[in-house]
């Protein structure tokens, strides 16, 4: 059984110091570049990257999915601010070596962008 929380009402903004990811269709940020995890991954729209954690985000419902590393349990995620669905969230894999996915969150290359210091 996954347990879902009502999601924030408001943006969050992370510190303008560190390097960040944003929402490419309205800017919203969603990740800073220390909660970066891999960039191997591969999403539905091509290349995609895990995440530690990620902030305004909302959760759909879960469902079990068959991927490229086996059988998982996911919810979408999707932008707070403009709603565009931008990956998905790993809430229980089936497989024990796939376990260190379990709470994490995959973005797609394709809806975000680089945003403070990435020079």
């Amino acid at each position: 059984m996954v347990k879902m929380t009502k999601s924030k009402t408001f943006q969050a903004y992370l510190p303008n110091c560190h390097r960040t990811y944003s929402c490419i269709h309205c800017r919203a940020h969603l990740a800073n570049h220390d909660e970066l995890i891999s960039k191997s991954f591969q999403g539905s729209q091509g290349r995609a990257y895990l995440f530690n954690s990620v902030v305004n985000v909302g959760c759909g419902p879960a469902e079990e999915r068959v991927l490229l590393t086996g059988l998982h349990a996911v919810t979408d995620i999707y932008c707070e601010n403009c709603k565009t669905t931008l990956g998905w969230k790993y809430e229980h894999a089936f497989e024990s070596s796939q376990k260190y996915k379990e709470g994490k969150f995959i973005i797609e290359l394709a809806h975000m962008i680089k945003d403070n210091g990435w020079e």
